[in-house]
């Protein structure tokens, strides 16, 4: 059993020891098109299923009743990295490769393209949609994190103070502001709507290197730190960082992470093999639900995750080449 580290502020103190529990329902549907990188998927409110094939170049949706695909053909230079859906039930998608930013019209199937004004944003990364239905997206080498008003198509480029921070995941906090990881350096971002300022707050470990994010209720930020094998909560209004090592250690790549209807968090342990899928109570704080994903001793990388609140599963994808469900949440649906 192995008893992790949590850091507060700059001071270091023991975490309680791993907690070990059953594994999680998981359900798995192999992607008709090969070497595609299915990604980032996330259910819209039919229980449709929509996913990005990075590699492949295209956009999909799974029907999970009968098992069913159905692709949506795209420019042939967007080799999209992931799609979110508004409350109109729109999907936007990015253009990893060609500087855009996608909408596809829930009513008529339309595409339209938004180019980024910002040539030097390059690779539009993971979006994420505010309450106001402005859509933020991150940009890895791009080193810039843009805001999309949906209505009118104008976009706002924050680019980065300084050379390689990388943002990289990002996720919205009650209150409409984007919370981003900087993947390239020890920091978690944030920008003010109303000001369009920056702000960072530094992780205690120098060697910490961010990846993915979530926001729970109480608009605490957590984040994954990819390198060094920890999970961790900032706390926006003091600063306070506290971080937990992972079940799997200072090898687990943990990378793909969400939060679940009860507050509780979830990330892939990317380091093993196959991949691990772990709970974490913040309350107990102890971790849980640990449950193998993707085929055994295969390459595999599960790289980004959402969670369904009408059916209380989590959604992901796998380079193996399958879309998958993990059923983890308070209000789940009979599962077949």
């Amino acid at each position: 059993m192995r008893t992790g580290i949590r850091v507060i502020g700059l001071l270091v103190a023991l975490a309680p020891a791993v907690g070990v529990s059953q594994p999680v329902p998981v359900h798995e549907w192999e992607v008709p098109w090969k070497n595609a990188r299915p990604r980032d998927p996330i259910a819209d409110r039919q229980g449709r299923v929509w996913f990005v094939g990075q590699a492949g170049n295209f956009v999909a949706r799974l029907d999970p009743a009968t098992g069913q695909f159905h692709r949506f053909a795209i420019d042939a230079d967007a080799f999209p990295h992931t799609v979110n859906l508004d409350a109109r039930g729109n999907a936007w998608f990015t253009g990893n490769r060609n500087g855009s930013v996608y909408r596809i019209d829930a009513a008529s199937g339309k595409i339209t393209r938004f180019a980024v004004p910002d040539s030097s944003v390059r690779d539009p990364h993971t979006i994420a949609v505010a309450p106001n239905g402005d859509l933020w997206f991150t940009a890895q080498f791009g080193n810039a994190v843009t805001r999309l008003n949906a209505a009118t198509g104008q976009m706002r480029v924050v680019k980065m103070p300084e050379a390689n921070w990388r943002p990289y995941g990002i996720a919205m906090d009650s209150k409409g502001r984007p919370w981003f990881d900087l993947f390239g350096t020890n920091r978690i971002g944030t920008i003010d709507p109303a000001t369009m300022q920056l702000k960072t707050f530094p992780l205690p470990s120098d060697r910490a290197r961010p990846r993915r994010i979530a926001v729970t209720t109480d608009d605490m930020v957590w984040y994954v730190d990819y390198v060094r094998g920890y999970i961790g909560r900032l706390d926006p209004r003091s600063g306070a960082v506290k971080e937990w090592q992972n079940p799997g250690g200072a090898a687990s790549l943990p990378y793909a992470m969400t939060v679940d209807d009860q507050d509780r968090l979830w990330f892939v342990e990317t380091g093993l093999k196959p991949n691990r899928l772990v709970g974490f109570d913040p309350k107990a704080e102890k971790f849980f639900g640990m449950t193998n994903i993707g085929g055994g001793d295969q390459p595999n990388t599960v790289r980004h995750m959402t969670f369904d609140k009408a059916t209380g599963v989590i959604w992901f994808g796998t380079d193996l080449g399958t879309i998958g469900r993990a059923a983890v949440g308070s209000r789940n649906k009979p599962i077949s």
